[in-house]
C-alpha cells in the first residue's frame, strides 16, 4: 500500500480509505466525518454558479452529501466552501482526475 505525504504526516492510502493516519510517526485516527465517509465521482465537471456568472475556476470539489460541484479554495469565488458555510455539509471530496482525496471542513483533515 502506498502512501501520501501531507503537512508534517503520511496519509495512508488505499481503496476503502484507512481510519487511521500517520502522522510525524504516530497513529492518529480521523476525525468521524472521514471516516464513514468514501470518495464519490463527480457527476458534472463544472461548478455551475462560476457558469452562472460567466466566471472560470481553478479545480472542482464535490460534496459527499449531497453532489454539489463547486470550485475550490484557489478559485476567486470558492463556491465549494460557500456550499459548506450555506448548508454545513462537513466532506468534500477533490473532482480532478487522478485526485481521490476527501477534506473535512469542520475537523479541518484529509485523507486519501
Amino acid at each position: 500500500m502506498g502512501g501520501a505525504h501531507c503537512g508534517g504526516g503520511i496519509y495512508l492510502a488505499s481503496t476503502a480509505f484507512d481510519s487511521i493516519r500517520i502522522d510525524n510517526g504516530v497513529p492518529m485516527p480521523v476525525c468521524q466525518h472521514l471516516a464513514h465517509s468514501h470518495y464519490v465521482a463527480p457527476k458534472v465537471h463544472v461548478c455551475a454558479e462560476c457558469v452562472a456568472m460567466g466566471d472560470e475556476w481553478v479545480h472542482l470539489r464535490t460534496c459527499l452529501h449531497c453532489g454539489h460541484v463547486g470550485c475550490c479554495d484557489s478559485s476567486k469565488n470558492r463556491h465549494a466552501t460557500k456550499h459548506f458555510q450555506a448548508t454545513a455539509h462537513p466532506v468534500i471530496a477533490s473532482a480532478q482526475p487522478g485526485e481521490k482525496w476527501l477534506w473535512c471542513y469542520v475537523d479541518q483533515q484529509w485523507k486519501e
